[in-house]
């Protein structure tokens, strides 16, 4: 006699094995214990075919068959089991068969020990060939369900910020995918990108969440455009914290209640990034000034207005319009003080006061109008605007 007839022997009782290997393994690995997830049937069959198939290569019935691990990776990942718990389930079966080779082999003293020696290698030899392909196949269909809820998940924010969705019971079922609460308030975030597939906001999905603001977001080639829960002021507060952090250029939209105001808010957000100043990284929130938000909503207004407004300023040399503009903007920033405005500017009180005059002997406009004091302001906000610059210097290459 040799251990091929104990072998058999545990074979003849492979549905009893298979059963006390899937109770063995509900046991002792929590994931499996749930059986809403796996249920004890399907395990109880895994186990006895995976035992079957293992009993038979040691009975040299067959060769090793990595086809049922492999498949039994994907059906568990596709449940949603880490595969931590899979490989742990595994090293239980083949444990499990093992001891039993063992216990029927010690009633059996005339199987030599050398042979359980070398099955011994054998069978963990095969653990290792069953456990890659468990694995791989994890990893494989885990890869896969990636990309499809990503891609899932961009065409549902895309279809919020479209307006695709109307019904409210499917904009509640995106709600609810997406991981956001069905009513606000949110916001909507719209960043700049460097360049195509380059996100501006890396990592800001995971920020978010960890400070439990959950958000969903979709890249395309010019933005990253995300859509935020901010249940609280203390909330909006964080998630700009959070967004400022982030070094880049973001424009952020009012708050709002309805998924429904989506795609308006895209604009707003949109709107607020194109009346950020300059090139340099910066947020700035649709209503903290909404007469630049108005300007850059208008490029094309906003050249004409800036034409009729400050055209014999913007014609100076260089320098002096840098100067006179510069100027300008510290006043409006400190509130139509010169003495504050010279303190930002680093000059005498007097000094802001003769570049006023010349601004208003320049344009004509005096002010001590509020009127006047108006069109300036936006026709300023107009000159912080690319498209309307744009708009003014090819005005002027055809004038």
């Amino acid at each position: 006699m040799d251990i091929t007839d104990v072998v058999a022997a545990i074979h003849g009782r492979l549905p009893e094995l298979g059963e006390r290997i899937a109770d063995r393994i509900r046991s002792d690995v929590p994931a499996y214990a749930d059986e809403s997830l796996i249920p004890f049937d399907s395990l109880r069959r895994s186990c006895t075919a995976n035992a079957d198939l293992v009993l038979r290569h040691l009975r040299r019935a067959g060769a090793p068959d990595p086809g049922p691990a492999r498949e039994t990776g994907r059906i568990r990942a596709e449940q949603g089991m880490p595969l931590a718990d899979i490989l742990h389930a595994y090293r239980i079966g083949f444990e499990f068969v093992w001891s039993e080779i063992l216990s029927e082999a010690r009633n059996r003293p005339v199987v030599p020990d050398t042979q359980l020696v070398d099955r011994s290698a054998e069978i963990w030899q095969l653990f290792g060939l069953y456990a890659e392909a468990v694995a791989a196949a994890h990893r494989e269909t885990t890869a896969e369900l990636t990309v499809q809820r990503g891609a899932r998940r961009s065409a549902l924010v895309e279809a919020l910020f479209t307006g695709l969705i109307a019904d409210r019971t499917t904009r509640w079922e995106a709600a609810r995918e997406l991981g956001l609460p069905e009513r606000g308030p949110y916001a909507v975030v719209a960043a700049e990108t460097d360049s195509p597939g380059e996100e501006p906001l890396v990592g800001v999905e995971a920020s978010l969440r960890q400070a439990l603001l959950p958000s969903a977001w979709r890249l395309l080639p010019d933005q990253q455009v995300g859509l935020i829960a901010l249940p609280t002021p203390e909330a909006e507060a964080a998630g700009l914290r959070i967004l400022r952090r982030a070094g880049a250029r973001v424009g952020v939209s009012p708050c709002f209640a309805s998924l429904r105001d989506t795609p308006q808010a895209l604009r707003f957000a949109r709107l607020a990034l194109a009346g950020l100043p300059g090139d340099a990284p910066g947020l700035a929130r649709f209503d903290d000034n909404p007469l630049a938000m108005l300007v850059a909503a208008a490029p094309t207004e906003a050249a004409h207005l800036m034409n009729v407004v400050l055209r014999p300023v913007l014609d100076l040399p260089g320098p002096e319009r840098t100067r006179l503009l510069e100027t300008l903007e510290n006043w409006f920033a400190a509130g139509g003080s010169a003495t504050t405005a010279a303190q930002s500017l680093y000059v005498h009180p007097n000094t802001v006061r003769y570049r006023l005059r010349r601004v208003e002997e320049l344009t004509g406009r005096s002010l001590s109008d509020p009127h006047t004091v108006a069109d300036l302001g936006a026709a300023l906000l107009a000159t912080r605007s690319p498209a309307a610059t744009r708009a003014v210097d090819a005005d002027r290459a055809t004038s």
